[in-house]
């Protein structure tokens, strides 16, 4: 791997492109939960529908391996995917498929354990792609696997942020202290939503409980964005594979998203740095290398 890391690192500042000033980097956001059954993909479409109803061009990279979960959420069927970018029989604009609100999605499938052993061509071609996605876009959300394995973690490393998504489970607090515990070293800024709450106090106790751990036994400080109700029309919006916040606007659930977005745009940490899709790159195969 040391080989083909330092191959990439000139690569890349080879096809370095130079960027406008006035060009803003895509704010680049894994989003990620410590277990399954969290709503974290659904999350995710909502969230990337709210921040579009606010004036935002957004890209969703379907990252999760096991569950293509936000093609059924959405009712598509995307017939190609990252892997197919990356051996050149397609280009990353014929990959992607659009969903509610000019929201675009691009199916990982495959080809995010590829990234482990691409060639110096194939990393070429990779890198011109994400760098089209990343003109193009405001923000760009990753939707990772839950739990722990080198994917979650590449991707979570190269993102300059996280949200982690959480319920009140016992288990899925747990959970997501041992990820965050698993990932703090990593420089990215954490913030945290609380699921499928019954009530504010519930949200709060949830965030203290994972925050007041992060803060006494790994020194750091958690950031909470916001939390969203237990609302049946979640279930509803499910089945008929249409986002709640489309299919029941004024529901409880798309209150809480839409608040999530406002304080994610407006309210919470985030330093634009220069040259920060770059760094984006760098982070997926120095992560890859350590491996």
């Amino acid at each position: 791997m040391t080989d083909q890391a330092f191959r990439l690192r000139e690569l890349i500042n080879v096809n370095k492109p130079m960027i406008d000033p006035a060009n803003k980097d895509a704010r680049i956001i894994a989003v990620s939960s410590g277990k399954g059954g969290v709503g974290k993909t659904n999350f995710t479409v909502n969230m990337a529908i709210a921040l579009s109803k606010l004036g935002k061009k957004i890209t969703i990279i379907d990252a999760d391996l096991g569950l293509a979960n936000i093609d059924i959420l959405l009712g598509l069927v995307p017939r190609y995917t990252l892997t197919h970018v990356i051996k050149k029989e397609k280009r990353i604009n014929e990959i992607e498929v659009e969903g509610p609100n000019g929201i675009r999605i691009i199916s990982g499938g495959s080809g995010v354990m590829d990234l482990v052993n691409l060639s110096q061509d194939e990393l070429d071609t990779l890198i011109e792609s994400f760098e089209y996605l990343n003109k193009d876009s405001d923000y760009i959300l990753i939707d990772t696997g839950a739990g722990l394995n080198q994917s979650v973690i590449s991707f979570i490393q190269a993102a300059r942020e996280l949200i982690v998504v959480v319920t009140s489970d016992p288990t899925s607090i747990t959970d997501a202290y041992a990820l965050i515990k698993n990932i703090k070293h990593l420089g990215v800024n954490i913030k945290v939503v609380v699921n499928r709450i019954e009530s504010n106090k519930e949200g709060y106790e949830v965030f203290h409980k994972i925050n007041s751990a992060t803060t006494k036994f790994l020194n750091y400080e958690l950031e909470s964005i916001g939390f969203i109700y237990e609302d049946a029309n979640v279930k509803k919006s499910v089945k008929n594979q249409v986002p709640f916040l489309i299919g029941f606007p004024n529901a409880l659930a798309s209150k809480g998203i839409e608040l999530i977005a406002y304080n994610l745009e407006n309210n919470s940490k985030y330093d634009q740095p220069n040259g920060g899709f770059s760094k984006f790159i760098k982070r997926i195969f120095k992560s890859k290398d350590r491996s």
